[in-house]
């Protein structure tokens, strides 16, 4: 009777111990933080479509999506730890990686590439009464060169630099995308720069309550820039983007993209990236730039080494 208890007691502990072994193991969490830009760009709604996506789709995932200063802040939030992917612009890592102009002498060498975007169109917006038609036409002018220190300024100063033209031959405002359409609206600057991905929902703003022009950049200005800054590139704003545009405006372009750190777990940045481009419907249906998502362009302009999760995802689709 005592050795049936012992095998019942026996049996019934294997049995128990093979049940939990069958119980799923829990999945330790992944926080991501995305860091993007302001509300008024193109960063910060495909950030929240990332942001779902992830969620939805990688087990144990939770990112969230955090209103930045955009791409040189993003640079310094990645590097103190604060963000685990950020949004940005592939001149501005350019700049890191090689620590020039605002990372001059403080080289970031652990940032990696995950992929490569969209363009970033540099745009030049101004209403239409202003009477800029031209670069050359800001001189002596009030103009929005973006925030402080951020990648829109850059541009801004290059572009310039390119037409022959600097700060001291204007009155250089520093705002963010947004303080520059209500400045325009209220008839405190004549023009803005803004590096974002078109239509951009500042510009879009000015445009319900004013006549805009965006500022053709010409011929020579576009191939002095191309010749000194290979990571832009020309492109073409088709006509009817903006309320009240009606006609193509030639101009540059630069690529966003998504930077991690080297030391980001491999499989959790290759199911980011597989995921992102299972789900691009979702980030065509937060922004129209959506559309230019896709893996064919994945690494075009890529200016880092790129993260052995997005090599690995990159090999197996074959590019």
């Amino acid at each position: 009777m005592k050795r049936s208890i012992a095998i019942l007691g026996i049996a019934v502990l294997l049995v128990a111990a093979l049940l939990i072994g069958c119980q799923p193991k829990e999945v330790k969490p992944t926080f991501i933080n995305i860091a993007t830009g302001g509300t008024a760009g193109t960063y910060f709604p495909l950030g929240g479509a990332l942001a779902e996506i992830w969620n939805t789709n990688i087990k144990g995932m939770n990112a969230t999506a955090q209103s930045t200063g955009a791409s040189v802040a993003n640079i310094n939030l990645l590097r103190d730890g604060k963000n685990e992917v950020i949004m940005v612009q592939n001149d501005i890592c350019y700049y890191a990686v090689n620590g020039l102009e605002m990372f001059k002498d403080k080289a970031f060498a652990d940032i990696r590439g995950l992929v490569t975007l969209y363009n970033e169109t540099c745009q030049v917006v101004t209403l239409a009464d202003k009477g800029i038609n031209g670069i050359a036409d800001l001189k002596g002018k009030r103009v929005a060169v973006g925030a402080a220190g951020s990648g829109a300024e850059a541009n801004a100063r290059q572009i310039l630099e390119a037409a022959g033209l600097s700060y001291s031959d204007l009155t250089a405002q520093y705002l963010s995308f947004a303080e520059a359409a209500n400045n325009l609206k209220d008839g405190n600057i004549d023009a803005a720069f803004v590096t974002a991905g078109h239509p951009t929902a500042a510009i879009q703003d000015i445009a319900a309550s004013r006549k805009v022009a965006l500022v053709n950049i010409s011929p020579e200005i576009i191939t002095a820039i191309t010749s000194k800054y290979p990571y832009y590139t020309p492109t073409t704003i088709p006509a009817g983007t903006y309320t009240g545009v009606d006609v193509p405006v030639s101009t540059v372009a630069v690529k966003a993209m998504l930077a991690v750190k080297a030391d980001l777990d491999a499989k959790v940045a290759y199911e980011m990236v597989k995921t992102m481009y299972a789900n691009t419907e979702r980030l065509k249906a937060a922004h129209k730039v959506g559309s230019q998502i896709t893996v064919d362009t994945g690494k075009a302009g890529m200016p880092l080494t790129l993260h052995p999760g997005a090599e690995k995802f990159f090999k197996e689709a074959g590019k």
